[in-house]
């Protein structure tokens, strides 16, 4: 066998040390972390490939508010919307080959080979199933070789299943071993506990099988690594937690009852204004950025969730330093849930 020297560092969405240390060990030894704040999927990949906290790179979420458009965009996938220096800008100076797979905010990234998903989305509706790939040649390479294209909807959305994992696994012991890519470190990202833990609960029997799946693509990923001579890496970004009876907080709905959330009705339907708005949540998860357009909008807001049942917390810009998130992109609140809750983003009711 020949001798490790190149990485691959493989993360695994959801991947909790509590959830790691059932797995079966083999020649992975898990150890606890401490995650980034806040401890999403963005956010966390950012900050691995910047050595970097959100106060640096500017991804406080997996959404994005412009504030000049005054619109809130998530998963946008250019790589311009991490700021700074890669971990691998000096390693590819010294003629190294660096490839990220199903990372987010890899487009137009500073690496030599790139896959992700990126459906085109037609102005009369429906969709065109298709991933971006860089060189060209090698979705269309990926397809023959596993015998099946890879399906968004198993990666996303009510449908997703295990199956994504399992494709990106196949894809990735294919790119660690293609000459023509000539690889030295890799990012892949395997999401297959994901929504089966959020949909079920991580201690559920459906989640349990989700984790031998998880067990097995690791096997495939470590046997590949080893065969080619790569070292294996494997890096979770969050843990989840059973979800609480009611443990939905609804702040948007919150807001536009105190007055500061506008709301025009469009034939019978009440869509946002944020262009009158003075004040709006974008949830994600258990965490929302309250975006505030004056200093009273804001105090306004902080002593309204600050009464809230199952907010934990209200960080007010003094105190973004401290969490790491002290960023232009950042809401003038940040509101933190309880264990078991989470924020949801409608307005209406």
């Amino acid at each position: 066998m020949p001798t490790a020297s190149r990485i691959l560092v493989v993360q695994v969405a959801g991947l909790g040390f509590d959830t790691a240390a059932k797995l079966p060990q083999g020649e992975l030894q898990f150890a606890p972390v401490k995650t980034v704040f806040p401890a999403l999927t963005c956010p966390f990949q950012a900050s691995f490939r910047t050595a970097a906290p959100p106060a640096t790179h500017g991804m406080i979420a997996n959404g994005l508010y412009g504030r000049d458009l005054r619109k809130v965009m998530f998963w946008e996938q250019s790589s311009g919307l991490v700021q700074g220096e890669r971990i691998w800008d000096q390693y590819r100076q010294m003629d190294k080959r660096v490839g990220m797979l199903f990372w987010q905010q890899s487009l137009g990234e500073t690496v030599d080979v790139v896959l992700s998903p990126a459906p085109i989305h037609l102005h009369s509706g429906g969709m065109v199933q298709d991933c971006y790939c860089q060189p060209a040649w090698l979705y269309g390479k990926l397809k023959k070789q596993i015998g099946r294209p890879f399906k968004l909807r198993h990666y996303w959305g009510p449908l997703a299943s295990a199956k994504a994992g399992d494709w990106i696994a196949d894809a990735t012991c294919r790119v660690l071993t293609d000459e023509r890519l000539a690889l030295d470190l890799c990012f892949t990202y395997l999401p297959t506990l994901d929504y089966a833990f959020q949909r079920h609960g991580p201690d559920a029997v459906k989640s349990q099988a989700a984790s031998a799946c998880l067990t097995s693509q690791l096997a495939r990923l470590l046997q590949a690594a080893e065969n080619a001579g790569w070292d294996l890496l494997v890096v979770g970004d969050y843990a989840i937690g059973p979800a609480a009876d009611g443990g939905a907080i609804f702040p948007n709905r919150l807001l536009a009852k105190e007055g500061l959330l506008e709301t025009r009705n469009v034939k019978g339907k009440r869509y946002p204004d944020l262009h009158a708005s003075r004040a709006f949540a974008m949830v994600d998860h258990e965490i929302a950025h309250v975006y505030a357009s004056d200093v009273d909008a804001a105090t306004r807001a902080e002593t309204l969730f600050a009464a809230v049942p199952g907010v934990a917390d209200v960080l007010t810009t003094a105190r973004h330093d401290e969490f790491g998130v002290a960023h232009a992109n950042t809401g003038e609140l940040i509101l933190i849930g309880e264990p078991g809750c989470w924020f949801a983003y409608p307005w209406w009711t």
